[in-house]
């Protein structure tokens, strides 16, 4: 069953990271909704992981069967990541361990633990936020980050260092997203008990959800608002304040708390309401944007940096010449605008069978 409320999130989500990295790369400048992106793509891989697999469930495929599925598919999502890391950005960027690495790498975990009971999924999310602080103080995070960027060295120690602690989307904390996002997907669209008759059984409560949210985001003000008066070793090591790299307990805390708020409230308002049927446009440009996120994810990604790396070289300058100072911050706003609007109409062009992009491949090759 397709959501038109995933549909709305994840379109959200593409928008905000195509706005921020136009924004970024081509003029150094940062928006407001900085680090709000990643936070909401992370949490829907594990929310789309568990509806997928309960589909695959309700279709007779053997768990077995489901598990392999998974490796390839996690194993697909982690070659692209180094793909893009080679050829969109530079073969140095190789071991950055950007976004894509880490839903890869998300994805195999989610294969293994995905007939865990709730709970303890839950501890394990927990536990990958608080242990996070205490794996980047003992791999001296400061050390790896040179002028705001990874530099680590390409050795074995250091890659997984990088993959587990350090990088731009380490596996701690970042995994509590997409753990939390199955186990949010697991209550909200529970399977119906078969002893009760469907018309008969209540739809699972959003309160617990959007509780929980809000715990979590008032968790997070609270650590901010209490950083000034806590020792210096804490404020070194473990609450650093709201920084995405690294991405803090204050961070990671409240923006699990704000997805989950959207999350919930999203579905409340969106799913099954007939208010939100007097809009079909709006939500088929959402399924449109939802149906391609994996290929669009990459693709703005090209056409921003491809034309400034080939545009340095040319005018006789290092390839990053001019990355993050190409053009002022409107010209950058524009431009992602022209590039939504541009691949919102090629993509209804190519029709809703999904039978291009990098989506296609990976189900054509994994499934």
């Amino acid at each position: 069953m397709r959501y038109s409320s995933i549909d709305v999130l994840r379109m959200l989500a593409i928008f905000v990271m195509v706005l921020v990295h136009f924004c970024e790369n081509l003029s150094g400048y940062k928006l407001p909704f900085s680090g709000f992106g990643a936070p909401l793509f992370a949490f829907l891989s594990g929310v789309s992981y568990r509806l997928w697999s309960q589909a695959r469930q309700a279709k007779g495929v053997t768990d077995e069967e489901i598990f392999k599925i998974s490796v390839r598919r996690g194993l697909f999502v982690f070659g692209v990541g180094f793909a893009f890391n080679i050829l969109v950005w530079m073969p140095e960027d190789t071991f950055n361990w950007d976004v894509l690495t880490f839903i890869g790498a998300a994805l195999l975990l989610l294969g293994v633990v995905r007939k865990l009971p709730l709970p303890v999924l839950a501890v394990m999310a927990a536990m990958s936020l608080l242990v996070s602080p205490i794996l980047r103080a003992l791999a001296d995070y400061d050390a790896y980050w040179v002028l705001g960027y990874l530099d680590g060295d390409l050795t074995l120690s250091d890659l997984l260092i990088g993959f587990l602690a350090v990088g731009y989307f380490p596996f701690f904390p970042w995994i509590c997203f997409s753990l939390t996002g199955y186990i949010a997907s697991a209550w909200l669209f529970a399977e119906p008990d078969d002893e009760l008759d469907e018309a008969d059984e209540p739809p699972p409560a959003v309160w617990p959800l959007l509780l929980a949210g809000a715990l979590l985001a008032g968790a997070s003000g609270a650590l901010l608002a209490a950083g000034p008066y806590l020792p210096v070793v804490v404020t070194t090591h473990v609450l650093r304040g709201w920084t995405m790299f690294p991405p803090t307990v204050e961070y990671v805390s409240g923006m699990l708390g704000y997805t989950l708020l959207l999350f919930g409230a999203s579905h409340w308002a969106i799913d099954g309401r007939p208010w939100a049927m007097r809009f079909p446009g709006v939500l088929n440009i959402a399924k449109t944007f939802s149906q391609y996120s994996f290929t669009i994810y990459v693709l703005h990604h090209v056409v921003h940096l491809w034309p400034l790396w080939i545009y340095g070289v040319a005018t006789g300058h290092e390839a990053t010449y001019y990355w993050m100072k190409a053009m002022p911050v409107a010209a950058a706003i524009a431009l992602a605008l022209l590039f939504l609007l541009v691949c919102f109409l090629g993509l209804r062009l190519l029709g809703s069978q999904r039978t291009y992009g990098i989506e296609s491949g990976m189900r054509w090759l994994c499934d």
